[in-house]
């Protein structure tokens, strides 16, 4: 066993909360150090039935110095919560609960706070949306960009910052308590179509169809870095879970990481011979896959850039990829009508999800892994189980093609939003 790691006299950390992250399994230790407000991950990804409760506190409480003897019994009941939730199964039951009749022009993408107590969305109505989940009512309203709002991302953990990028060239920051804004971002000199907090919610990146990305202060709203290296169009960000690293994937056929600290690239990710559409971390950081108009996906090893595996098997546009919580599986979706499920280890290909009409421009794992939608262009969101393949559920009532759908926090809710242009844009809520 490691031994505890020694404290001085002068250390100004000050634990302010334990924070549960159900998947992976997980506890995140809140915590002020410098006047700044941090967290800092205990990760329990072999956490199970079988798990020693006791010898696993006694390992937290040794190894880490944030943790003292008597926050035993609360870690304790943590740590029984987390094995609870392990063990509870999804069948896949969704039913409609609310149909919000969101902006009165089309949505562009919906975004659930961690909790899923709330969910965003942005519109070219110009505007974004809060929403209470359970009751379906509007709590916010933000209004003041000049063009559509099309992203939009919560500072999850927290859940107290919304950034939205626009058209307009322009990211804003509101407070999500208060709905004021914070701070107006002004550096991209054309749209802004994706955006993006780290982990600990001090950077915001956002990317653009001027070929950049800029990683700003989230505090203060001041540029950090101007990220140059693509020569086309941004698509896609995403920060690693220690939030020290971003890929950034373009119309270019490249991926590039990027070191978040100093702003400067690490790596180019070349071997797509189209335009890439999607790219993602793995929770550990140590891989990222890429999906592209090339009909393929590619896993990269992290430290050395280098391409380690190419998934094949669609025979159209790969629309969307994502890793489940543990890095273990990919999803891709692509026009072709269907999704794969391949290992990511072996990059052998486990399911392909037929049963869609129109191309899947979505796939989200729910927190669990136990479950896959797919966002559809035939009107429909399929819920499939990850470890047969089967479909246990196709949600309707949409009328016109969906562009986004995701879960909440604990995989109980789907929200589902459908562009359907008169007499107003509808966002569908469904619930086990």
């Amino acid at each position: 066993m490691e031994k505890r790691p020694s404290t001085s006299k002068g250390s100004k950390k000050r634990l302010r909360r334990f924070l549960l992250r159900y998947y992976p399994p997980g506890i995140i230790l809140e915590y002020e150090h410098k006047g700044k407000r941090r967290t800092k991950p205990i990760d329990l990804l072999d956490l199970s039935e079988h798990t020693d409760v006791e010898v696993l506190i006694n390992v937290i409480i040794r190894q880490e110095p944030l943790i003292s003897e008597r926050r035993r019994p609360i870690l304790r009941s943590l740590i029984e919560k987390l094995s609870s939730k392990l063990e509870t199964k999804s069948t896949g039951n969704y039913s409609l609960a609310k149909v919000l009749q969101a902006h009165i022009l089309p949505l562009t993408n919906c975004a659930f706070n961690k909790s899923g107590s709330q969910f965003i969305t942005g519109s070219y109505d110009r505007t974004c949306k809060l929403w209470d989940t359970e009751t379906g009512k509007e709590v916010l309203k933000l209004d003041g960009h000049k063009n559509v709002v099309y992203a939009i991302a919560f500072n999850n953990p927290f859940g107290d910052r919304i950034a939205t990028g626009s058209f307009d060239k322009l990211c804003n920051i509101w407070d999500a308590k208060t709905g004021k804004l914070l701070h107006t971002l002004q550096g991209h000199s054309k749209e802004i179509v994706c955006v993006s907090f780290d982990t600990q919610g001090d950077v915001l990146a956002t990317g653009s169809t001027d070929n950049t990305a800029i990683l700003w202060d989230a505090e203060n709203g001041k540029t950090l870095h101007v990220l140059e290296a693509h020569s086309a169009e941004l698509v896609s960000l995403h920060f690693n879970t220690d939030g020290n690293l971003l890929v950034t994937g373009s119309f270019d056929n490249t991926a590039v990481i990027w070191d978040v600290t100093t702003g400067q690239r690490m790596h180019v990710l070349e071997g797509h011979s189209g335009e890439i559409s999607s790219t993602q971390f793995n929770f550990a950081g140590d891989l990222v896959v890429s999906g592209s108009i090339d009909s393929t996906v590619k896993i990269w090893d992290v430290p050395t850039g280098k391409c380690v595996n190419t998934l094949e098997g669609h025979e159209d546009e790969i629309l969307d990829v994502c890793f489940n919580s543990t890095g273990s599986l990919i999803a891709s979706g692509s026009a072709d009508g269907t999704t794969r499920i391949f290992s990511t280890m072996t990059g052998q290909q486990k399911h392909c999800l037929a049963g869609h009409d129109g191309e899947i421009s979505k796939v989200s794992f729910n927190p669990q892994g136990t479950l896959l939608i797919t966002a559809s262009s035939d009107k429909t969101v399929r819920v499939w189980e990850v470890e047969t393949g089967k479909c246990l559920n196709v949600l309707t009532g949409h009328t016109d093609e969906i562009f986004s759908c995701a879960f909440n926090y604990d995989g109980s809710t789907i929200i589902t939003g459908y562009l359907f242009m008169l007499p107003d844009c509808t966002l569908l809520v469904h619930k086990i």
